[in-house]
């Protein structure tokens, strides 16, 4: 016992004496992000952000096919003019999951209405009274949503849109029409939908019914009824997210990661390709090979937005390897960190590459996925049915008392 003991003191003292030292060293305002980020940011929140970077540019080192999800009101902040915009045209994003409202509200700008800066502690009701619409410090005038309202809504009656289609093919469609209209107008910095058309990048959002976008097709169906055709297909939808996924897993590098902008649906609806793919549809897959998230919610309260690898690792989103190596919650605001972070990683000229242009191959990934699930169609086929008398309640189970 004794020596077992001594054996594995050893073994953890061994253990410690190769960890990374703490290396601090004065700043000379010299240093390169890189530099800075290895030896300025030794510790807590410091360390999650300095372990985070690392995975951003392992992400790149092996090439993987890099999945991002965007929550929270980012455009009206200018997350994506400052980071995801630059980051899609160095080809670092691969695919791009969001909410509705992140791209309802970045069309404001470019039909010509200003976002600016307010005073969140002012007074609600005087906004109001004043019609300023307020997103916490930011601000602008109602008139931007009634004519963001009739942009989407006139382009939204066009014939191209009267069909069923996925969220990736209807934001697609949008960015094509926003991008014409950006060059017509002469806008000098382009939007997100127009720089996701103009580089192949897919869009999924995946409640898109929870976004002014999509009040906007409500509006039409009542007003013009059978006339108006658009409906998205979430069936599809969530079928094209697997199969993008499945289709990166045996293209590429091999590798897959996932960059986490706050929580919400655009994390889970991207995480859940993996567990479709494996648990559903019978199709063997590893899981995210690298998990990175900038959020500020707790991890402790069961609430998705949060949820850590190891947890997601249980239900086959991410790897082993990703738990085990691959992986950082940063428990920080994005708008805190990740323009810093975009700044270090660009700062190398090594991290760029050809845009992987995924949109140009979805339907060859649907094609590819389906193959697969044909061949377990005989197995799949007795996963449809089920009857009460298969269930076996353990009599013991509500017997068992914790003290």
């Amino acid at each position: 016992m004794a020596k077992s003991a001594s054996n594995n003191r050893k073994n953890l003292r061994a253990h410690y004496s190769g960890a990374r030292k703490a290396d601090p060293r004065p700043i000379t305002g010299k240093e390169s992000p890189t530099e800075l980020l290895e030896h300025a940011f030794s510790a807590y929140v410091g360390r999650q952000e300095r372990t985070a970077f690392e995975l951003m540019r392992r992400s790149m080192e092996v090439d993987a096919s890099i999945f991002l999800t965007l929550s929270g009101a980012m455009t009206p902040a200018g997350l994506h003019q400052s980071c995801i915009i630059p980051l899609i045209e160095k080809g670092i994003i691969s695919t791009l999951t969001t909410t509705g409202a992140n791209l309802y509200h970045d069309a404001h700008r470019i039909i010509g209405h200003a976002i600016r800066e307010v005073n969140p502690n002012a007074g609600d009701l005087q906004y109001r009274l004043a019609r300023i619409i307020r997103i916490y410090d930011l601000g602008f005038w109602e008139e931007a949503l009634l004519d963001t309202d009739r942009l989407f809504s006139a382009l939204l009656r066009r014939p191209e849109f009267q069909r069923k289609m996925t969220t990736p093919e209807f934001h697609y469609l949008l960015g094509k029409n926003i991008h014409a209209i950006e060059k017509k107008l002469g806008v000098k910095q382009p939007s997100l939908l127009s720089t996701c058309y103009k580089h192949g990048v897919p869009i999924f959002v995946g409640a898109v019914q929870d976004g002014s976008i999509f009040l906007n097709a409500v509006k039409l169906k009542r007003l013009m009824g059978d006339e108006f055709k658009f409906e998205i297909d979430i069936n599809d939808d969530v079928y094209w997210m697997a199969a993008i996924q499945h289709y990166c897993r045996h293209h590429f590098s091999n590798k897959m990661a996932i960059w986490i902008l706050g929580g919400g649906v655009p994390k889970n609806y991207t995480l859940q390709g993996e567990p479709l793919l494996d648990q559903i549809l019978g199709v063997p897959t590893d899981g995210f090979d690298i998990d990175v998230q900038f959020c500020v919610d707790p991890v402790d309260n069961g609430a998705l937005s949060s949820c850590p690898a190891g947890e997601g690792h249980t239900w086959g989103k991410v790897s082993m390897e990703a738990v085990e190596a691959g992986s950082m919650y940063v428990h920080t605001d994005v708008t805190a960190v990740f323009p810093w972070l975009t700044h270090a990683l660009l700062s190398d000229s090594k991290m760029k590459r050809k845009p992987r242009r995924l949109m140009d191959v979805m339907q060859e990934a649907v094609t590819f996925l389906d193959k697969d699930v044909q061949k377990r169609r005989k197995s799949l086929l007795k996963t449809i049915d089920w009857s009460p008398d298969e269930a076996k309640p353990d009599p013991t189970e509500h017997n068992t008392y914790v003290r």
